[in-house]
């Protein structure tokens, strides 16, 4: 019997993930449609502004279809006797439940009626403390000093306001990093289901590893539950995109993505990945890093840039690093999937790490990035 409660499975239950995914997708896929239609009744349509790039009227509000989805995934995971377990011995899905509702309810009420940004951020940090508050925090975290010959870097034990206090950070970046990115069709949705794909994957590798530890159920859950529901929007959202996400959408992205990094990372036990192996304690702060890296820099460039000019870090422009894709000569289409390649090469190869030869990984990223690199530059050298 498993000491952390429950019998071990006899082997991943990949299969239920994949159709509990799967489920969630479908169900996005076909309210999107539904959603589209109540979007236009009441009016919650964003009109082209000079920083847009689509040029007209777009119906908002498909976060309201994506957890809509999730809540089917969800309730699906419930009746599957092997992933009850993420509901019998934690919170998590509760609090993402409940955390995801009002942050949806926000971006909803800001897609209809454009809030400033002081209410949001008010109600970001609100639905953040609901997930510390249902035990969604970090507990260990590593850092690059401290150990001995044998180890590098050392873990620290936190604990509960520190815990807190550092997923409420983590949090509340996410949800603006994605929110940030969200210019171009199908962007948002895409970056977060290669996000939630890779999360899922780091999850279920973890479950092996603690041989079926029932605290490990529940963040390949969540990711599994919002890859399914991008992968269910992206029809509807990639360009020609039919239906905005809006705020509703990139939020819910965001906070669900911290909650599955954290439940992953921020609870990884240092004596299962053997406390003298470097890379294996690097590998759940590397699996955030590579899931953060793209729309947290994008993020980070655009508060530089603003305030830089002496305006709001969040009043909009045209600069982020979509708009530069743009700008050098991509069409729409090839800058997202550019964009992908690069989120796909940071969030899978960090994953790729804990699993396989660190050396052969390495290798295989950096012919990738040399690949992404060349076809990013593509237009800029033809027009030399």
């Amino acid at each position: 019997m498993n000491p952390t409660g429950g019998f071990p499975p006899a082997g991943l239950p990949v299969r239920e993930y994949l159709l509990v995914g799967l489920v969630t997708a479908v169900l996005t896929f076909l309210l999107t449609g539904l959603v589209r239609l109540f979007a236009i009744r009441i009016g919650a349509v964003a009109y082209p502004r000079t920083r847009d790039v689509h040029v007209v009227p777009m119906p908002r509000l498909g976060g309201l279809a994506m957890y809509l989805g999730i809540c089917g995934g969800m309730l699906l995971a419930h009746q599957l006797p092997v992933l009850r377990r993420a509901f019998d011995y934690s919170f998590d899905p509760t609090a993402v439940l409940i955390g995801g509702g009002i942050i949806v309810g926000i971006g909803m009420l800001d897609d209809r009626f454009e809030l400033d940004s002081l209410t949001k951020l008010a109600g970001q940090t609100t639905c953040a403390g609901i997930l510390v508050l249902y035990g969604i925090q970090w507990l260990v975290l590593w850092v690059p000093w401290g150990g001995d010959s044998k180890v590098f870097g050392s873990v620290l034990i936190l604990d509960q306001n520190q815990g807190g206090l550092l997923a409420i950070l983590l949090a509340v970046t996410l949800i603006n990093a994605i929110n940030f990115i969200d210019g171009l069709d199908g962007l948002a949705a895409g970056v977060g289901m290669i996000a939630a794909a890779a999360t899922c994957v780091f999850s279920l590798h973890l479950l092996d590893l603690s041989g079926g530890d029932v605290g490990t159920y529940s963040p390949a859950l969540i990711a599994a539950t919002l890859a399914g529901a991008c992968l269910g929007f992206l029809p509807h959202n990639f360009q020609p995109a039919k239906l905005f996400m809006g705020d509703s959408g990139s939020m819910l992205i965001g906070l669900m993505l911290a909650a599955a990094s954290t439940t992953a990372s921020g609870r990884a036990n240092p004596t299962i990945w053997g406390v003298s192996d470097a890379i294996a304690l690097l590998s759940p702060l590397l699996i955030v890093m590579a899931v953060l890296f793209f729309p947290v820099l994008d993020l980070l460039m655009a508060i530089i840039r603003r305030t830089r000019r002496g305006v709001s870090p969040f009043s909009a422009d045209k600069m982020h690093l979509h708009h530069r894709l743009l700008q050098i000569g991509h069409s729409q289409r090839r800058a997202v999937l550019l964009i992908y390649l690069w989120a796909g090469l940071l969030a899978f190869g960090a994953v790729a790490v804990t699993v396989y030869d660190v050396s052969a990984v390495v290798w295989t990223v950096a012919v990738g990035v040399l690949i992404a690199v060349i076809i990013s530059a593509i237009p800029r050298l033809r027009s030399r």
